[in-house]
């Protein structure tokens, strides 16, 4: 490699990447280079699988100034990129190498059909109206408006006992997440079912809740990990559990799109009582659920006292990009001094956040009219029929297939098979993104989540690839 490819290599910025020695000195205005050494200025490039895609500089980054600030070790204990940066990047490649393939994605879990109009026909109009005296408005209450705090507590917690002030309107599940981890702070135990979504995991190493990556295991230390498979039902054995301070909880789940039963919620909430905790219940994907599971934490007696709930517009009007949701956090929730957990989290919200965009607002007040709510049931509709198909397919080729009924994700098992290999199989001779069941824990390895979230005709394609790969 020639000086000048060596310093083209690209580098990420997320990446651990090091200098080889160097006599080097750019203190000095001459410099002299070893005739049979090119290792002078060599850099040595991060391996591709942790590049994220995100940042890359071709800058030879050891003529850049450093600063004495020591980089945040929580941050450095976590592995690689973030799971669907990665698929991203992967994908990107296979497009390098095909660049004339049809890639279809079903793997980042992202909307696909646009959103009603009955929804942006609202989010039109306010948006006009800011060009007007009478209709501009600027920064809004951190909580939320008024009208929409209400509406989301009549519609989704109906004689439940939440109240308007309870909810706190935001820019999306995922982000409030974050926001209550700086609430519960460093010094708490969290328990997550495996599989689930990475960002519970991901965020609490970010706020140094855990111990370092233990790679024999596949796990984070001082994390309880909760494994959900089908041999329980994906509802973790509570009595093998050691006591946590903080339950995510998902349901249905994503990814293996089980929806937990009323009875199963309700040893949840007693599990919680009977250890002082409080569990994080997220709902995102509630209205995907067709038969009589609860679709909310709220509808089991006592819950108020242990759970908070996090949810969105995301999955059920495509909000992907709009960005709204909420936070629900009952008065009677309390830390263990008997503070308020409400008042904690209005704190942060109040210093971090400045409120949710008043145009998205807008448009989830009118996924709540009639007219809206309707639309959305249409589009997850739309959605479920995707999912019936995916589960068709894998069904008729012999499949243990998984999930699908309360949820727009479907759990395929490849049994003895690394995840990550089933990925690369799929994606090399389908042109078709999933994602390996491993990003969601060692409880996912042996599976692979194929999303539901798609055109129609793409699906219909996927499937006759998977027919072909797999017949």
């Amino acid at each position: 490699m020639s000086i000048t490819q060596s310093l083209s290599t690209p580098l990420s910025s997320s990446s651990s990447t090091f200098l080889a020695p160097s006599t080097f000195n750019p203190s000095r205005s001459q410099v002299t280079l070893p005739v049979k050494s090119l290792g002078v200025c060599k850099c040595i490039a991060a391996p591709q699988e942790a590049d994220t895609g995100i940042l890359q500089t071709k800058l030879p980054f050891f003529w850049a100034y450093k600063t004495k600030v020591s980089r945040n070790g929580n941050i450095a204990k976590l592995q690689a990129g973030y799971l669907f940066p990665e698929i991203a990047r992967r994908r990107n490649a296979h497009l390098l190498k095909y660049p004339d393939a049809k890639v279809i994605s079903l793997g980042i879990g992202d909307t696909t059909e646009p959103i009603p109009d009955a929804i942006t026909s609202a989010m039109s109009k306010r948006s006009h109206a800011l060009s007007t005296v009478e209709g501009y408005s600027g920064y809004g209450a951190e909580q939320g408006e008024k009208p929409l705090r209400s509406a989301i507590a009549s519609t989704f917690y109906r004689d439940l006992g939440i109240e308007d002030d309870d909810i706190f309107v935001s820019d999306g599940a995922k982000c409030d997440i974050s926001r209550l981890q700086i609430v519960f702070g460093s010094k708490i135990k969290m328990a997550v079912q495996d599989p689930s979504y990475p960002a519970y995991v991901d965020s609490s190493v970010i706020m140094g809740q855990t111990g370092y990556y233990q790679k024999d295991v596949e796990k984070f230390a001082n994390i309880e990990y909760m494994r959900c498979n089908p041999e329980n039902g994906f509802f973790p054995d509570l009595s093998s559990i050691s006591r946590p301070d903080i339950i995510f909880f998902c349901s249905p789940n994503n990814p293996t799109g089980a929806a937990a039963t009323r009875e199963q919620l309700t040893q949840l909430v007693k599990f919680a009582k009977d250890n002082g905790s409080i569990i994080i219940f997220d709902s995102a994907y509630a209205m995907y659920i067709s038969g009589d599971n609860p679709r909310s934490i709220f509808e089991i007696p006592g819950a108020k006292e242990v759970a908070l709930e996090v949810s969105s517009f995301s999955k059920y009007a495509g909000f992907t990009g709009v960005r709204l949701g909420w936070t629900v956090i009952p008065k009677q929730l309390l830390f263990s001094d008997g503070f308020p957990v409400a008042k904690d989290f209005n704190r942060i919200v109040c210093t971090c956040f400045n409120g949710a965009s008043n145009i998205s607002q807008a448009g989830g007040l009118a996924c709540l009219s009639p007219d809206g709510l309707k639309a959305m049931q249409d589009v997850i509709g739309f959605y479920k029929e995707n999912t019936n198909i995916i589960v068709e397919t894998f069904d008729s080729l012999g499949f243990k297939v998984y999930g699908g009924k309360d949820a727009p994700y479907v759990w395929v098992h490849f049994p003895g098979r690394n995840s990550w290999d089933v990925f690369a199989e799929i994606l090399e001779k389908t042109h078709v993104v999933t994602t390996p069941g491993s990003g969601f824990g060692p409880g996912g390895e042996g599976f692979v989540r194929v999303s539901a979230f798609g055109h129609r005709e793409n699906v219909l394609e996927a499937c006759r690839r998977f027919k072909e790969l797999y017949k």
